[in-house]
């Protein structure tokens, strides 16, 4: 039988499609892009094993790209663009027309791959359970968490953790394989199915330039030392009100620090508000959303520690993304925190006072804040490209072989205007 380009045979799917929760911009030429989410480069990882790629995800229509947008489709690279809502009410008027463009994203002859939890990879989820399909998921977050109390403010949360959380239960039971973006926490409260290919691997993207050569070392403590936090404001569950009223309990104790944050969203205005009250205002900035590589790396660079006080996450890129810039780092225990972080740099989350102490522990303590550079650039070094492209690279491989009894022939030329 002959072979396909990556080796398998030609009765095997060429197309992988991958649904995202990112939104993405299209300018009139058709070019999408993305401010902030993953880019082309992020998508090029499934052509390790397939000829093309498809990204299902929301789009919208735009004049012009952003500044500082990058672009998402290219060569190999298409995106399959489902229609533009944000919130639970767009999505239930649009819901329609959101199914159509999901079921119509993957062919018989397709293999499919959902990063989940995500409405859009449940929906596809869902179509390819009724037609009999296999699909495969990489597990990049928790829905127990992330609907837990203080993290959501909704009437419906409890009723959406029970259904989010038994929904990527199930879609993990049935999937043909299951990768997992941390070593242990997500695997026990999601397993998959006996028999089904796994594997661990973080979805972070980082190239050689993201690394610093060598530890920070500090000699002193700095006359006003800077914390850098980064993450949506999109709701709280990042944590970033605990944030602030730590810096303003430091402050109130004759601690002197300011506070960097990247990130943007609804709740920006909360945020503003609370620094205010608190008497802390002009010790917080707030930066909105940066473009990925050298933007973020400045801020970094400029911070003395980095500070995560997450109500929940999987195994979070950006704290990854400090420790390669060599940033000591407190953390809330939550998620896969606690697999990056030492245990003396973890705090409880919605916990002020632990992360006000934690935070005066390190900033203090020049010896301290050299050991955990050296310890957090070590150990992001696990997470470099050599180290996770290998395992990528493996269970796409699988994930292509698991599939290839499909029907093939069934690919789509051309995404939908």
């Amino acid at each position: 039988m002959s072979q396909s380009p990556a080796g398998f045979p030609q009765s095997s799917p060429a197309t992988v499609v991958v649904t995202v929760e990112a939104r993405f911009s299209r300018t009139p030429d058709g070019v999408v892009w993305t401010r902030g989410g993953p880019a082309y480069r992020f998508f090029t990882r499934y052509l390790s094993a397939f000829e093309r790629v498809r990204v299902v995800a929301r789009v919208a229509d735009v004049p012009s790209p952003e500044e500082g947008a990058t672009r998402v489709d290219g060569d190999a690279v298409q995106v399959w663009p489902v229609p533009w809502y944000v919130g639970p009410r767009q999505y239930l008027a649009r819901r329609s027309a959101v199914v159509r463009a999901v079921r119509a994203a993957a062919g018989p002859g397709d293999a499919v791959v959902l990063r989940v939890p995500s409405p859009i990879g449940a929906l596809l989820a869902r179509e390819r359970e009724r037609t009999g399909r296999p699909y495969a998921v990489e597990v990049v977050g928790d829905p127990y968490d992330v609907f837990a109390p203080g993290v959501v403010d909704h009437p419906a949360r409890p009723f959406l953790r029970w259904r989010e959380t038994a929904r990527l239960r199930r879609q993990c039971r049935n999937a043909v394989a299951a990768a997992y973006v941390t070593e242990r926490y997500l695997q026990a409260r999601y397993p998959a199915r006996a028999g089904a290919v796994t594997a661990a691997y973080s979805s972070i993207d980082l190239p050689p330039e993201a690394y610093l050569p060598r530890p920070r070392r500090a000699d002193r403590v700095p006359e006003v030392p800077t914390l850098v936090s980064v993450g949506t404001l999109e709701q709280l569950y990042k944590g970033v009100d605990v944030l602030v009223a730590a810096l303003a309990r430091l402050a109130a104790t004759g601690l002197a620090l300011r506070l960097v944050h990247l990130g943007d969203g609804r709740c920006r205005p909360q945020i503003e508000s609370l620094a205010a009250r608190w008497g802390v205002a002009d010790r917080v900035t707030l930066t909105g959303t940066l473009p990925a590589g050298d933007a973020v790396w400045r801020q970094l660079d400029a911070a003395d520690l980095f500070v995560m006080p997450s109500r929940t996450e999987g195994l979070p890129k950006a704290l990854i993304e400090a420790m390669a810039r060599g940033l000591p780092a407190v953390g809330s225990a939550v998620g896969g925190i606690p697999e990056l972080l030492a245990p003396e740099d973890l705090v409880p989350p919605d916990d002020v006072t632990a992360l006000a102490d934690a935070i005066r522990r390190l900033v203090t303590d020049p010896a301290r804040m050299t050991a955990a550079s050296a310890r957090n650039l070590a150990r992001a070094a696990d997470f470099a490209e050599t180290a996770l492209a290998p395992r990528r690279d493996a269970f796409y491989r699988a994930v292509r072989a698991a599939t290839r009894d499909i029907v093939p022939g069934h690919d789509r030329a051309a995404a939908p205007r």
